[in-house]
Parts: structure tokens; sequence; C-alpha cells
């Protein structure tokens, strides 16, 4: 007799390659809308499945799992940041969640050194410039910006993606300095020829370039506060890739309307999609919508990593990106 099949219910919609192999593999239920799943929706598909796949629009808090059915095994991330989803609860209920790192680290590193360069080189105002016909020709003072070359770049969070961000910020002749929860190998640290930074207010005092590269946890909630960001100076400029709750939006807006902060680079915001409108407003912010991992190669990657954790287990074997709360 044939094994009974997984039942697997995705949340979004997820790359048509990943969807097919998902489908040969297991008993799927799709969202064809890709229109995020109701709390109640999203309660409802936890009580009839073995294997939930969210993404970081799905609220999995103490709640949720209460009320989970007993077929729920696996919660297996389309995603590398979890922050979304109670661990240390899901484990108490013999629920494993399993996540996709290493994945988007380039793709991430590749969108900070862009806001990077768009932010100090003003790209969003020529571009705007452009588009409404207000160009007349070059000017030795028009749309002037700041050279990156020789700024010393501080990187909050050496992971993966504040690796990849250092390698490339060399490239572009950056001096680059860190700040992270735990110090690398000193061959590391040669070879990225970053400087290491035990005080991360010492650090943001003194850089001309900050990218904020750490996961969103308890100890990172608005790590970069007000009472940091006016260690600052005035002509430094702030990039964030990874969590929006890391930064304390609020004071960050109002540095950067009062000239406090000479600019902002943000693919996250602390609210999600609601986005203070005074950002908005400014000429020194370039806002990107949640954007750092958006490539296709990345996303079919993020799904294979999601069907092989969800196959292995399915071969009664710890998923290899198996999540645990000391990991947090």
């Amino acid at each position: 007799m044939a094994q009974k099949r997984l039942s697997v219910v995705v949340t979004r919609r997820l790359p048509e390659a990943v969807e097919a192999r998902l489908r040969e593999l297991f008993d799927v239920e799709l969202n064809e809308t890709d229109v995020p799943m109701s709390r109640d929706a999203l309660a409802d598909a936890m009580k009839r499945c073995d294997v939930l796949v969210p993404t970081l629009t799905d609220t999995i808090d103490q709640a949720m799992l209460a009320g989970a059915g007993d077929r729920l095994k696996l919660i297996a991330n389309y995603g590398a940041g979890v922050d979304h989803i109670d661990v240390g609860t899901a484990r108490q209920r013999g629920i494993l969640v399993s996540n996709t790192p290493g994945v988007s680290a380039d793709d991430t590193a590749d969108m900070a050194m862009a806001l990077i360069i768009a932010v100090a080189r003003r790209l969003p105002e020529g571009i705007r410039q452009m588009a409404a016909g207000e160009w007349t020709g070059w000017s030795p003072s028009n749309m002037l910006g700041s050279r990156i070359a020789g700024k010393r770049l501080g990187i909050l969070g050496m992971g993966r993606i504040g690796q990849a961000v250092a390698r490339r910020a060399h490239v572009f002749g950056m001096q680059v300095h860190y700040h992270s929860r735990k110090r690398l190998h000193a061959e590391t640290e040669s070879e990225l020829k970053a400087t290491y930074w035990e005080s991360l207010d010492q650090m943001v005092s003194r850089m001309d370039v900050l990218s904020v590269n750490t996961p969103h946890t308890p100890s990172t909630f608005h790590l970069m506060n007000a009472r940091r960001l006016k260690l600052m100076k005035p002509e430094t400029v702030i990039i964030n890739t990874s969590r929006g709750e890391v930064i304390d939006e609020n004071a960050l807006t109002r540095m950067l309307r009062s000239g406090e902060l000479a600019g902002a680079g943000l693919d996250v915001f602390e609210n999600g999609s609601d986005v203070n409108p005074r950002l908005r407003e400014l000429e020194n912010v370039v806002l990107l919508p949640h954007m750092g991992s958006a490539t296709v190669e990345g996303r079919i990657e993020m799904g294979e990593k999601v069907i092989i954790n969800i196959k292995t287990f399915d071969d009664g074997h710890r998923p290899p990106d198996l999540v645990v709360p000391g990991m947090l």
C-alpha cells in the first residue's frame, strides 16, 4: 500500500517551479490568489495540515499555536527570518520549525550597496528630475552627491549578509568596520579587512555609513534607538535591509527631517507596509518595497530549501535547517 502523502498548506504564492515540485511530492494546498491569509484562515489551516509553509506576512504566535491541530508537526518557513513565529512555543507543542538561511545573502547585500550608492549619489532625485523634464543640461553644481570610496562603513550584524556587504564595500574602496554579537575568527576578519568594534556606541559615532544587517529579536528591537541615532554624525547615511524593528523609525524620521542625519536607504519598515508618511516626503531618503531578496533565482532557491526540509522530515530525519530557540 502506498504511503499516505503529507498534507501541506502554503500561505502565499511561490514560484511556479516550486509549486509544481510541491504538487509532485505532497498533498499540497496552494494560495492561488496570493492574498495574505486572514488570522482565522491561517488558524483553520493549522488545524488540518501536517506541514505549514508560511512567510513573513503570517504571524504565528502563542495563541495561534495553542489552537493548532494535533496533525501539525512542521512549520517550514519560506524565508530566513523567523521573528513572526513563536519558535519556543512551537517546540513545546512538539512542532518543528525550519527556515531557509543563506539563500538571500548575496541578493540582499547587492541591495544594500545599491542603496548606499543611491543615497550618496542622489539617484532618485536625478531620476525624478529627468522624468519631470526639468533637466536643462550639465552644470558644475547640479545634483552633487558624496563619494563613497574612502568612507567608513559600519556594519551592524556580521552574519552571512553582513559579510557579503563587507566584500562588496571593500571593492568600492570603503573602509569596513563592524559590530556583531560574536566577533569573527581572525582569518575571516583579515580576509574581509574588517575592523571590529566591541562598543556599538563608539562605532556608530565614527562612521560615514551604517548598514543594518541584524535580525529582529527581542534583544535587537530598537537597537538603533533615539539615543544611539543621536551619536551619529550629521553627515552619516543609514541603510537598513534587515528588519524595520531594529531602528526606532519615528526617531529616525525626526532626525532626517531636521538634518541631524544626511540620509537613509530603507528596504524594510518598523510597521511593515504601513510606512511613516513623513518618510515619503524626504528628498534624502530612498524607500524600497522590501526588495532585498527579490530575485527569481533567490526565490526559487528558497523554495528548494523548503522542499528539502519537508522531504527530510517526511523521511523521518531532522530537517537540515531546523530552528531552535537557542539560535535566536
